[in-house]
Formats: C-alpha cells, structure tokens, sequence
C-alpha cells in the first residue's frame, strides 16, 4: 500500500517513513500543505499521515479542505498540538485518528494498520483467500498451513495483489503500489518479482490475464 506522509520536520519524517517502510509500505513525503494537497490530485493512496502544522497549508486547513470535498481517504493526524480543544477539532474535522508527539513508533504502526483494517472493513489484519494467509503485521504468509519465505519485494508484491481480490493489475498499478517518489524501479523488476511468486505460491494462484495484467484468485 501507497502512503502519503504530510511533515515538514526532516527528522521526523525520516523516522516515520523508515517505520512505514519496515512495515511494507511505500511511502512519499510532501513536506507542506500544498505539495501535499497536490500529490493527492495525481496519486491513490491508502492514507494520509497528516502533520497539523505545516508551511504554506496548514494540515488543519487541507483536512477541512479534503472531507468537504467528500474524500474520504483515512487521515492519521500526527502533530505536536496536545490539548483537548486541538484534539476535539482535529477529530470533528475529519480525523480518522490522533496521535500527539512525541509518540512511539510501534504506537504509529499500530494506529496505521487499525485504520487500514476499519476502513476495509475486516476485524483483524490478516488477509486470507482460500488457503492462503497474508498477516501484513508480522509480514508472514501461509500456503495451506505451510510458511512461505518471500523477499522484501515479493512480500509487498503478494499484499498489492491480496487487498484487491480478483482485480486485475496492471504492471503500472503494482509499480504505484510498491514504489514511492525517487524509488528507481528497473524496466522489468515488477515481471521478475512477478514470476518469483508464482514459482512460490504455484502459477495457479496468481493469474495473468493476457494484455491487461494480474490478479490472485483461490485456486480451489
């Protein structure tokens, strides 16, 4: 999954995103409001970790500005305004959730996977389809009760496919997925990667629909 991290602290962000990205995600830095608010017209995220006091936008105001236009994207609000009325606002404002600096880690990373787990409706973070179990926390996956040792990329790979059941992706979707601004990504990385999992999981899992793209589909 695609995450857009809206922080104009270098530090901070640097941390944030060396977290987002142990956890498989790909992320991208917009370093205030309006660079923010312009990644989102171009790009599909999953969420938004959203920073209140950013230059040239505040976070406040590209909050306020994306629920009135009905976006519902999830919003974690990571900000350095603790008080009560700072809370209550940015939650009726359109906050999915609040985290006050200076926070854990591990804290961030279990607020991300919860609001990524309520906004696709599931009781817990484990994605299954048939026989085959994808826990994106502990980045494990299981093939009828079996471990499945994948790389880094093959692991993030598997995931994009998982969390659109039966959607076909293309090749240009799956690289929006897995790779974020300034990542290079070789002519045929996501082909190579492609066919590695395949060899993993059995061809049969993951089908390639001739001239559009892939998808994962329950063999039996």
């Amino acid at each position: 999954m695609r995450v857009l991290l809206a922080e104009d602290d270098p530090q901070v962000a640097a941390g944030i995103m060396a977290g987002l990205r142990k956890a498989a995600f790909a992320v991208d830095w917009a370093k205030d409001g309006m660079e923010a608010e312009s990644a989102l017209q171009v790009e599909e995220y999953g969420l938004l970790v959203l920073d209140l006091g950013l230059p040239k936008m505040s976070g406040q105001e590209l909050l306020t500005r994306l629920r009135d236009a009905d976006n519902r994207l999830p919003i974690l609000v990571v900000t350095a305004r603790a008080g009560l009325d700072d809370r209550v606002q940015g939650l009726n404002s359109g906050a999915d959730d609040y985290l006050v600096k200076p926070f854990d880690l591990e804290e961030l990373i279990a607020r991300v996977f919860a609001l990524i787990r309520r906004f696709q409706g599931r009781a817990n973070s484990e994605l299954r389809i048939g026989a085959l179990q994808v826990q994106p926390r502990t980045r494990t996956v299981m093939l009828r009760g079996k471990d499945v040792a994948l790389s880094d990329r093959e692991f993030r790979l598997l995931l994009a496919l998982v969390e659109k059941p039966g959607a076909v992706l293309s090749i240009e979707q799956l690289e929006d997925r897995l790779y974020a601004w300034g990542e290079e990504i070789a002519s045929n990385t996501i082909e190579v990667q492609l066919h590695r999992l395949r060899r993993k999981l059995g061809k049969e899992w993951v089908r390639n629909v001739r001239g559009v793209g892939f998808k994962i589909v329950d063999p039996d």
